[in-house]
């Protein structure tokens, strides 16, 4: 299986240790992982701000550089939202809707495709809430949504199950946004705060010591509220502790 390793420009900016931390884990499982050099944004930001024809470019150049895999994966909800959902400022050309299609996050690939069923070099001894971006939850189907009162599920925490010494505390909203939304926490900065205090009160409150989410993003805004609220929270991806993270 020949995967295309997409690490989004934020966490290569931001977090790379997030997408090493994604290399060595696909790798663990025997995976023909490379990284095109070449890439960049997949075309999210200008997208979600209403300047669809000004991602064109940026996302025939993802597709340029992801053609011919038989997936791309890469450690973000938010941008594989957007490569499945919304990637159509390009047009639509065989390869691209070859690459949409092949284009997964971490957890849904590790779960749905490669159902992987346990990570014995994983130890993570820590109390951990789990937070759910709002692309991965309602887009990819991450886990159970609230208001279609549906069976529960989590894709996430059934990988976080199988680490040894993990301990799940419970927030009482568990799939509320945290107010980040990419440039709406530019635009309506004072909704966005409001929203991430909430957020990182409600894991203070169920006891965590950790938050693990499978985005940076929403990770790096809730930090930035934790810190301005001066509680001791701690923030890792998902990734990081799959791999063997233990802190």
């Amino acid at each position: 299986m020949r995967i295309g390793l997409f690490v989004p420009c934020y966490i290569d900016a931001f977090h790379p240790e997030v997408g090493i931390a994604t290399l060595q884990l696909l790798e663990r499982f025997g995976l023909d992982v490379e990284y095109p050099r070449n890439q960049t944004c997949c075309g999210q930001p200008m997208t979600n701000t209403g300047c669809h024809a000004e991602s064109a470019a940026t996302e025939a150049l993802f597709v340029r550089n992801f053609t011919g895999y038989d997936y791309v994966v890469a450690p973000s909800g938010s941008c594989v939202h957007h490569v499945r959902c919304d990637m159509d400022a390009v047009e639509q050309t065989d390869d691209v809707r070859q690459v949409r299609a092949r284009t997964y996050e971490l957890v849904e690939f590790l779960h749905d495709i490669l159902k992987v069923d346990a990570f014995p070099w994983a130890e993570f001894p820590h109390r951990v809430s789990l937070h759910n971006n709002c692309n991965a939850l309602r887009g990819l189907n991450h886990a159970s949504m609230s208001e279609l009162r549906e069976p529960a599920f989590s894709k996430p925490a059934d990988l976080l199950a199988r680490v040894r010494g993990l301990e799940f505390v419970h927030i009482q909203r568990p799939d509320e946004c945290c107010g980040f939304g990419g440039t709406f926490s530019v635009f309506e900065k004072g909704v966005s705060e409001k929203m991430g205090y909430d957020k990182v009160r409600d894991h203070s409150n169920a006891g965590a010591a950790y938050v693990v989410s499978a985005d940076s993003s929403c990770m790096m805004h809730q930090q930035g509220c934790a810190q301005r609220l001066d509680m001791p929270l701690k923030f890792i991806h998902i990734a990081q502790i799959l791999n063997g993270a233990r802190a």
